[in-house]
């Protein structure tokens, strides 16, 4: 990796730059994260979260913004691109989960509205210290509102069941209790290209910090993918490297010993 190369930078959230089990972040990775901008380098939020439950770090904005695991990306002058899942395979999905008894939660840019709630989707939803909304306007917000992603407990011998006659989208999965759908032609790696099109740059300008299966696409789409050491075994088969655990700071780590900071 040629570090002056390296013009921006895509962070996951969760188990990356926070700690699932602390649920915030350290004094040394924020420390990062400060530093980094300093010396101008884009740096860019990269989560399956949405535009409304992004955390907010003291000291520290980011300049671009990749949510709903790449189905809506922004920054603060524009939408940089959006793709919204089909009304009508919103409601498939629904049912298609109720066939299974699994309540699900749909995301707009603005609104988390959930028809029920189970363990592992209030589990779920507790790794971003939030509660599940369970609303009685939940079908009139399908039919109303552009829905970005659906958010559903579910184990992976349950995704065929979800996705049964459904051909718009797909599971974008970071935990093995619970799915994100998003629409099939989106994904982190789409969300990736759409931001380096946006800032006229390149797959080798792009670094990216990760530990989910649904950074896999990511780190296809940029030039160095680091893999944190809790990260799942798929990512880090297909990382440049691996850096220390997220407990331990290990983007911090990373950053300094390979002269980024």
């Amino acid at each position: 990796m040629n570090i002056d190369r390296i013009k921006i930078i895509f962070f996951d959230i969760d188990g990356t730059l926070i700690d699932m089990n602390r649920k915030q972040i350290s004094e040394k990775t924020l420390e990062t994260l400060i530093r980094l901008k300093e010396k101008n380098i884009i740096l860019c939020l990269s989560t399956g979260r949405s535009p409304q439950t992004l955390p907010h770090f003291d000291g520290w904005e980011a300049d671009a913004f990749l949510t709903f695991n790449g189905s809506y990306c922004y920054n603060r002058q524009q939408i940089i691109y959006k793709n919204p899942i089909p009304v009508e395979e919103v409601k498939k999905i629904v049912q298609n989960a109720a066939l299974i008894n699994r309540p699900v939660s749909v995301a707009s840019t603005d609104t988390l509205a959930a028809n029920g709630t189970d363990a592992d989707l209030a589990q779920y939803f507790a790794f971003a210290k939030l509660e599940v909304n369970v609303s009685d306007d939940f079908q009139d917000i399908i039919e109303k509102k552009e829905i970005y992603q659906i958010m559903s407990g579910g184990r992976e011998r349950e995704y065929p069941d979800l996705l049964k006659d459904v051909r718009h989208a797909k599971i974008a999965a970071w935990w093995d209790r619970a799915v994100d759908i998003i629409p099939a032609d989106s994904g982190k790696g789409t969300g990736v290209n759409k931001i380096l099109d946006y800032y006229h740059l390149n797959r080798a300008q792009a670094l990216a910090f990760g530990d989910g299966n649904n950074d896999i696409e990511m780190f296809q789409a940029v030039g160095t993918g680091i893999a944190m050491e809790n990260a799942s075994d798929s990512l880090k088969a297909v990382a440049s490297d691996v850096c220390g655990h997220v407990a331990a700071d290990g983007v911090y780590h990373y950053c300094v010993s390979h002269g980024l900071l």
